[in-house]
């Protein structure tokens, strides 16, 4: 679909049928949500997503004899119209994605943090949603971390394609967590809602919604002016900032792929949308097609600004989440300006990371930023692959890596079979194959000698 096609009323008002008719059966009849019996229903269909480890563990799965059967039967059927991987997946593109991301890592992670979620948090709707989300979690990181834990999933070796890969049962239960925000939001199922859905007052002295789950039911939402929460065009647009928004960042840091990676990289992502529930005609297939779709949905977001704005917070919280999980302290400040640049003024100033940063950083990270491009570009004449920016990014991407993902006292939301891959796959990623010794020596100093682990991680 290119922009001009975007069809803003229709596509924010379509959800996601198989997902939405699986809570809807999980809540119950005449139930709702939020009420006793459906949260505990709902509680006994997450209880039983933990089963869901891996994409062979599905097609095994089995609810136990405490579960209702009304809510084994319902994540039993969508678990097999769900997990199916699309017919047009290549699975040579699909293993060419993986290994662009298995080069570039350390560099993969920065660009997620730097730059791909900021892009989250510039459609004001989608970023009110985070917002209720975000308020009520007992730290801002748990949100992003849960992002982590189905980006590295989808990405890692055989994460979509393979049995012991967990790509496909991550996604799924992304899946169903969207379902349960729409679902809470318009109290009860997204094709129903047509009207304007009032916020549920507290009177004075009576408690505040005191979990994520309440503050979700007592929100309120405007069906008529934004469509459904987590609707087609939100979650077409997040997939971009997976696929696209990571390839563009490459693109900007000097580090192009090849045509042929980047369309692969694309493809993969589009396998993991479908499994998401997109709409196969919302996925771009090229970087053109990418960046036509991208700029459209954010223009056509920006002529509909909702008030208050939500977005200064997420993007506040999200740097400083940042600069709080890296220990070298010449690396603590840089994410912000590289979010600038990576984003662009436009997107920063919307997300209120532009306030964060003065004319003195700025203008030093743009002379440093030549500078060591500069230096790139002299000696890929002997060495084709050099790059100090990979350094750098790469040093960011370790400290956000290890202190922020894999930090045991922070554990990650991954299951075992999963966490203990990511941890080798974190640990090979060590050293730079395509720099000199030197610049790998260099890059020690701001990461760690040897395996890149987190303290405590058993490999």
């Amino acid at each position: 679909m290119t922009a001009d096609r975007i069809q803003w009323d229709t596509l924010t008002r379509a959800a996601d049928p198989l997902a939405d008719r699986t809570i809807a059966a999980v809540v119950g009849t005449g139930n709702d949500a939020a009420s006793g019996t459906g949260r505990e229903r709902l509680a006994q269909a997450t209880r039983a997503m933990a089963a869901w480890t891996t994409n062979a563990s599905l097609a095994a799965w089995s609810g136990d004899a405490t579960m209702h059967p009304e809510v084994g039967q319902a994540l039993h059927a969508y678990l097999a119209a769900g997990r199916p991987l699309p017919e047009w997946t290549r699975d040579a593109d699909v293993e060419r994605a993986e290994d662009v991301f298995m080069d570039y890592g350390p560099l993969s992670c920065t660009l997620l943090f730097c730059a791909s979620l900021p892009e989250c948090y510039v459609l004001p709707r989608l970023a009110e949603v985070l917002h209720v989300a975000g308020q009520l979690e007992a730290h801002t990181e748990y949100r992003i971390r849960q992002t982590a834990a189905m980006v590295f999933p989808v990405m890692m070796k055989g994460g979509l394609t393979h049995p012991e890969g967990g790509g496909v049962a991550q996604v799924l239960k992304v899946r169903l967590i969207h379902a349960t925000i729409r679902h809470l939001i318009v109290r009860g199922e997204p094709q129903h809602a047509r009207d304007r859905i009032e916020p549920l007052l507290h009177t004075v002295g009576a408690a505040r919604p005191a979990t994520l789950h309440q503050a979700l039911h007592a929100k309120g939402w405007d069906t008529l002016g934004a469509g459904v929460p987590c609707n087609q065009l939100e979650l077409a647009y997040t997939l971009l900032t997976f696929g696209y928004v990571f390839l563009r960042g490459m693109r900007r840091l000097g580090v192009p792929l090849a045509p042929e990676q980047e369309v692969a990289y694309l493809h993969a992502w589009n396998v993991a949308g479908h499994v998401l529930g997109i709409r196969d005609d919302l996925m771009a297939h090229t970087m053109e097609q990418a960046a036509d779709l991208f700029d459209g949905i954010q223009a056509a977001a920006r002529a509909r600004p909702v008030a208050p704005d939500v977005r200064p917070a997420l993007g506040g919280a999200l740097v400083d989440a940042m600069a709080r999980s890296i220990g070298v302290p010449v690396l603590r400040k840089l994410p912000v300006p590289l979010t600038r640049w990576l984003v662009g003024s436009r997107v920063a100033r919307e997300i209120g990371v532009d306030q964060r940063v003065g004319l003195v950083v700025r203008a030093l990270f743009a002379c440093t930023l030549l500078l060591t491009r500069a230096i790139d570009a002299v000696a890929r004449l002997a060495i084709p692959r050099f790059s100090l920016v990979r350094m750098l990014t790469r040093a960011v991407g370790y400290q956000l890596l290890t202190r922020f993902l894999l930090d045991q006292t922070r554990p990650l939301g991954l299951p075992d079979e999963l966490l203990q891959p990511l941890q080798r796959t974190v640990a090979g990623w060590h050293e730079d194959g395509a720099a000199p010794r030197w610049v790998n020596r260099l890059e020690d100093r701001m990461t760690t000698r040897g395996e890149w682990r987190a303290p405590g991680a058993a490999l």
